[in-house]
């Protein structure tokens, strides 16, 4: 018990309060983040909400939007894995409807997204990955198409990824057969989300071929209600929030 409890100890000395970050980007602009996590992480995860993206971080921390998404709602859950967490919100210029919509494939996300990368190498010396859920792996997708070297990311997490969109380019029709970085896509199987279909996932997969390391997660289980679209079901591994993080995690860091 002693051993446990000074172990716990340790951990709890190292995690750092989570703190809000304005980040100049492009001029006039900045991009506010939220970041927690251990005071020497293991990696930084960038996590990129799905939906219109527009958190509306505040002050403290606090959020205005999107508090049940899948990947905003397990962001401790990545930092209690060892990983530096920055949870991005949509830039001082896009504070107001439609925030991320239609905003996801420009040159001006790419330029937020390649501050918050240099940013985060300054802060650790450690592999920074983008982490994308739903919409949100429309701007990751496009931000690795885009960058490259040391601007660009070390690895990229898709989940429920866009795999159709009759409103714009899902993420198997951007260049994504040219990316040279690791790449883990985790769905689930009975994601009943129209655009998201477990059917359609050959066709990603296929588009990664060149990815030096890739694989697959197939989820099952969990919870499923409301909108098939929306993080309370499937589509936001409901119910699965633990492990998909851990297997997540794991897969980061493998050597």
């Amino acid at each position: 018990m002693a051993g446990l409890l000074i172990a716990w100890a340790a951990a709890t000395a190292q995690a750092q309060p989570a703190r809000v970050v304005d980040l100049p980007t492009r001029l006039g602009v900045t991009q506010r983040l939220l970041v927690l996590g251990p005071a020497e992480p293991r990696a930084t995860v960038v996590l990129f909400a799905g939906g219109h993206g527009g958190l509306q971080i505040a002050d403290d921390g606090t959020l205005q939007w999107g508090r049940g998404n899948f990947l905003v709602r397990s962001r401790q859950l990545f930092a209690d894995q060892g990983l530096r967490v920055v949870l991005i919100d949509a830039p001082s210029d896009r504070q107001r409807p439609p925030y991320l919509t239609g905003y996801r494939q420009t040159p001006e996300h790419v330029a937020d997204v390649r501050a918050v990368i240099a940013w985060a190498r300054q802060q650790a010396p450690r592999p920074v990955w983008l982490v994308g859920t739903s919409r949100g792996t429309q701007s990751v997708a496009h931000v690795a198409t885009q960058l490259s070297g040391s601007d660009g990311p070390d690895g990229l997490v898709l989940s429920s990824t866009v795999l159709r969109d009759p409103r714009g380019r899902p993420v198997p029709d951007m260049a994504i057969d040219g990316l040279r970085l690791p790449v883990l896509v985790v769905h689930h199987e009975q994601d009943g989300c129209s655009v998201c279909a477990y059917a359609d996932m050959p066709r990603l997969m296929q588009r990664l071929a060149g990815a030096p390391r890739k694989s697959l997660i197939a989820m099952t289980g969990g919870t499923d209600r409301g909108d098939p679209c929306e993080a309370a079901g499937h589509h936001g591994f409901a119910g699965l929030e633990a492990e998909v993080v851990a297997r997540t995690a794991r897969w980061i860091l493998e050597p």
